[in-house]
């Protein structure tokens, strides 16, 4: 399974190769250029030698238009090195850019689950570390393979028309050195695997801990903390000095099997020169043992990028793991898109559970005419924003069906579906940008003054003109807003797109109840005309409503207005009272 694994991915990393096929040729030809060049060279080196017959008797003539050939032929080959390393790194870091986009692009288009089940630190690691240490296998195979093969093949030419005798005890001696190589390196796989594994939870956990950072001082977690993180440190240094150690053997054992044919070379050219100097030169000899020397090297420099090509497909495994993970159904051909939406919502029978083996919502039902406010209540973990994410179409029920406007929601595309609802969560999402982009994400063609209105109406005005820049002031989610003047930023948003339908959850959470009071007012004014869903769990926030749900395991056990539930006396007057006893 490991084989296959390799060998798909091996595959697969050629098929981003193939998209630069140019710049493959033109490698090639450096490539080409710079071993020929570098073969020239001994032979002209072998011929200066024989230039050299005995002490008074050289022939200097001879000898300096060789060494200047020579000299030429080494700057030549150097400038031919150059240009591959150029394009080799072109040909790596555009690969690893496809791979990275495509991996990125992976991760808008999985459903919502993926990132539920998966550590984000891991999903991280995957993007950017584990493709990282496939950029450096990458280009080392780029920058030494070509190059090798190519020494291998012409030095081996070489030596046969020079003496196929010698040449044909290096080709047997060959193996030798293949089979220590691969021996070693077949076993650094599973080991280069395991120790990006390890990285990718290493990350996920500072990610975590980072994440959390007050609650963990909070309760006093930093010891914990720390033993935990080094124990994954103790068993990522284990399995990496046990990776490091058996892929650093492959070169002194391939150099010590090539030290031994250099120097079988050496003994048998040696014994050729003696039986016959007219047949097999001092110079032939030189230039043997240079192609000897350069025939093992790429030897040596292979094995190393074996090695380093383990590690580099361990990472690639894992980043096409994330590539070729199934994406969420995608919208039909004929999908509608939906538009002006009148907001009437249609739940006929539905269940979904996360788990099969655990229900959560069981036959669901609920028939919201367009216009109405919605308050769904109930405790935690009866399912409230589970049901809002299948509004959304953050998941697909498992069956019966949600209509919007009297059609299936997953006969319409999924963009238009979530365009038609203005969302705000509990929790906040700001991203990297100015306090202007963030507010205008649903609307981007917002003109200023509707900007400052739709800040106004949701009292961010105040605290936003405040800021450096005002407007126009860099912020991310950790720019020093509060928690409170975040949430304010998300409710402008809505209050600038004003789209047909509003999901509510735990919307004023993190707000001062003077600010929430006044920002209840502007969702008063907002909510007229649109369907509403409002996910509360203080009471005191959807008495308005024209409908609450009670919800308790997934199911609806009561609903009415405020006044007819409390004179119920049931699960909600319960929860009311409890929230206001005393």
């Amino acid at each position: 399974m490991k084989n296959k694994n390799t060998f798909s991915s091996l595959k697969k990393v050629l098929s981003y190769v193939s998209h630069r096929k140019t710049l493959l040729v033109l490698s090639l030809l450096c490539a080409a250029v710079s071993v020929v060049l570098t073969l020239y060279i001994p032979i002209v080196i072998g011929d200066a030698i024989d230039c050299i017959i005995e002490p008074g008797r050289v022939d200097f003539d001879a000898i300096a238009p060789l060494l200047l050939r020579a000299a030429v032929a080494a700057a030549l080959a150097a400038l031919a090195q150059w240009l591959q390393g150029v394009i080799n790194n072109k040909i790596t870091y555009g690969v690893v850019r496809d791979i990275r986009n495509d991996a990125f692009s992976r991760l808008q288009s999985l459903p919502v689950s993926y990132s539920d089940t998966h550590a984000h630190g891991d999903i991280v690691s995957r993007i950017i570390t584990d493709a990282d240490q496939f950029s450096d296998g990458l280009l080392m195979g780029f920058s030494q393979l070509f190059t090798g093969v190519l020494t291998i093949l012409g030095t081996l030419g070489f030596m046969f028309v020079i003496n196929w005798k010698i040449a044909l005890f290096v080709v047997l001696a060959t193996p030798l050195s293949l089979f220590a190589a691969s021996f070693i390196a077949s076993r650094t796989h599973s080991l280069f695997k395991a120790q990006a594994e390890i990285r990718g939870d290493q990350t996920a956990y500072i990610n975590e801990i980072i994440g959390n950072e007050k609650i963990v001082r909070a309760y006093g977690h930093e010891d914990e903390a720390i033993e935990t993180f080094e124990d994954m440190n103790r068993r990522f240094e284990k399995c990496s000095l046990r990776a490091v150690f058996f892929s650093s053997l492959v070169n002194p054992t391939t150099r010590v099997v090539n030290s031994v044919v250099y120097a079988g070379v050496a003994l048998l050219g040696a014994l050729a020169v003696i039986a016959d100097p007219t047949l097999f030169t001092v110079g032939s000899l030189s230039i043997f043992l240079s192609y000897a020397n350069q025939y093992t090297k790429p030897f040596n420099e292979i094995s190393g990028v074996a090695t380093e090509f383990q590690n580099s497909l361990a990472c690639a495994i894992r980043l096409f793991e994330l590539i070729e993970a199934e994406p969420q159904t995608p919208d039909a051909p004929d999908a509608l898109v939906l538009e002006n939406a009148k907001g009437e919502i249609g739940i006929e029978n539905i269940s979904f559970s996360y788990d099969p083996d655990i229900p959560l919502i069981r036959d669901f039902s609920l028939r919201v005419p367009g216009g109405k406010r919605i308050a769904i209540v109930g405790p935690t973990g009866c399912g409230k924003s589970t049901f809002i994410g299948l509004l959304m179409r953050f998941y697909d029920v498992d069956c019966g069906k949600i209509t919007a406007d009297g059609t299936d929601i997953r006969d319409m595309t999924r963009a238009s579906l979530r365009r038609s609802y203005g969302m705000v969560l509990q929790d906040t999402w700001i991203k990297t940008a100015t306090v202007r982009e963030n507010i205008v994400m649903g609307k981007p063609d917002a003109t200023d003054e509707e900007i400052v209105a739709a800040a106004k109406a949701s009292h961010a005005h105040s605290f936003i003109r405040r800021l450096p820049k005002g407007y126009d002031t860099p912020i991310s989610e950790d720019s020093g807003l509060s928690q409170g003047q975040k949430q304010l930023l998300c409710i402008t948003r809505v209050m600038l797109a004003l789209p047909p339908m509003l999901i509510l959850d735990e919307a004023t959470s993190s707000i001062d109840t003077r600010t929430e009071m006044k920002i209840q007012n502007a969702f008063a004014r907002m909510m007229k005309g649109r369907t509403s869903f409002i996910v509360a769990h203080r009471l005191s926030t959807i008495r308005e409503a024209d409908t609450i749900l009670v919800m308790r395991d997934g199911q609806i056990v009561e609903s009415g207005t405020h006044r007819e539930l409390l004179k119920q006396n049931g699960f909600y007057a319960e929860l009311y009272n409890s929230q206001f006893k005393g």
